[in-house]
């Protein structure tokens, strides 16, 4: 597919920024949606969209556009203060995101990429046993749900218009950058803090930005992407423990960790009512990547090293 131009939402923000940076390298020709004037990585075209949601007129930013890639999402929080969060992650992440589409359809729009969740598939694994991009779908929050429900209506509208649909559906993306949990795991490593986290033995799969971005510039104009749902991952799974020594090594300070049983973790979180910290210390969440490499050729130009280093060296 030989593109005039790609519009991405969500131009400014982590995946974004990266995405603009290298496809904008790579000589594809790009108009970043932002919700406030910036600067983007590679030159790459601004355009400014105040709101993304069931009501955006998107006409002047579809101009000329030949395929979109859907970044733009509220995303999953630990402390959500909306009345009714599912209402909210719905107008954003299932309205917005069809409103978009059903523009971008009516414009012209050969392919259209919509980065989802692994939460779509679920919140855990059994060790062993990782998602599949075929499984059922079985989200259990509302940020899963209303990624799960944009999935929907992006395939019925591909069916309906000829649009071509492209899910990608990344587990925890992790880099220069990065913010929220992985963010405070690098801080607690580097100043030496102790953590009850040596004796874990689950099994996660993680992204890094780089391998992200690369699957999504793949994703844009490969043919045999079409109408399909990929899971991406950096093809090797570690257990929480493995990953903070890891990254410690990544950091240049060994991790300090002590060998508490995972069961007085799940107890201990359970009591202070921080279940869901438990689960994702504790708990496997791998997926399957054997559908992307297979049909699309693709294999993550990182190592999980590779990427805990980048990440570590914020560049």
């Amino acid at each position: 597919m030989n593109l005039s131009r790609v519009l991405v939402t969500g131009a400014n923000g982590f995946v974004g920024r990266a995405l603009c940076a290298q496809a904008a390298a790579r000589g594809v020709a790009m108009r970043g949606i932002t919700r406030f004037p910036c600067e983007l990585p590679g030159g790459v075209e601004n355009c400014v969209v105040s709101a993304v949601d069931e009501r955006t007129d998107w006409q002047a930013a579809l101009a000329g556009v030949e395929a979109v890639v859907h970044l733009a999402a509220r995303v999953h929080v630990m402390a959500d203060t909306a009345e009714n969060p599912l209402a909210e992650f719905r107008r954003i992440n299932t309205q917005g995101t069809l409103n978009l589409a059903r523009q971008a359809a009516a414009a012209g729009v050969r392919r259209f990429v919509f980065a989802s969740s692994v939460k779509v598939n679920g919140e855990m694994t059994l060790s062993g046993h990782p998602f599949k991009a075929d499984d059922a779908p079985a989200p259990l929050d509302a940020y899963g749900i209303s990624k799960m429900e944009a999935e929907q209506g992006l395939r019925e509208l591909a069916a309906k218009t000829g649009m071509e649909v492209v899910i990608i559906r990344p587990p925890l993306v992790y880099g220069p950058g990065v913010k929220a949990n992985f963010a405070a795991m690098m801080r607690w490593l580097r100043r030496g803090v102790p953590l009850p986290l040596g004796a874990i033995d689950n099994q996660r799969s993680l992204v890094a930005l780089d391998n992200l971005v690369d699957l999504i510039v793949t994703c844009i104009s490969h043919p045999a992407a079409a109408n399909q749902t990929f899971l991406v991952s950096d093809g090797e799974d570690v257990s929480t423990t493995q990953l903070l020594r890891r990254m410690g090594q990544a950091l240049g300070c060994p991790a300090r960790l002590l060998p508490v049983p995972a069961g007085l973790l799940e107890l201990g979180a359970a009591l202070v009512g921080r279940r869901d910290m438990a689960q994702r210390l504790c708990g496997s969440l791998q997926v399957d990547i054997e559908k992307t490499r297979q049909l699309l050729g693709w294999r993550p130009p990182l190592t999980l090293d590779e990427g805990l280093k980048k990440a570590a060296q914020g560049k």
